[in-house]
């Protein structure tokens, strides 16, 4: 069983910068993937980023080359450091855990509470 915390959200203006945590409750950089995926009121959750457990990174064509996500495997914590935010970027931000580094929902058992991000323009 593994507990995903994250924290970081906040309200920030258009081109703000924000960094998301994501706290896990035992070591996931050995067995999983981590990633993070958002959800926008009235819309479907999306995969935003991933980082799997050889440290291979992929994002969404939306955040490539504002968002970075790493993380600190001694610290068992995942990060998504996210620059030149947008007002499509608010949603509700959660990570995930999972054995597959893709951006389907059904690959990840694991899953945080979510933390709030709010951009206004």
């Amino acid at each position: 069983q593994v507990q995903l915390a994250e924290s970081g959200g906040n309200s920030v203006q258009a081109g703000g910068s924000l960094r998301l945590s994501c706290a896990a409750s035992t070591r996931t950089s050995t067995n999983y993937c981590m990633g993070w995926f958002r959800q926008a009121p009235g819309k479907d959750r999306e995969g935003v980023a991933s980082i799997d457990f050889d440290g291979t990174t992929n994002y969404a064509d939306s955040v490539k080359g504002r968002f970075t996500i790493s993380k600190d495997n001694a610290k068992k914590t995942t990060y998504l450091e996210m620059n030149e935010l947008k007002p499509e970027d608010t949603g509700m931000y959660y990570c995930a855990a999972g054995r597959h580094c893709t951006y389907a929902d059904r690959d990840y058992k694991y899953w945080g509470q979510g933390t709030q991000v709010t951009v206004s323009s």
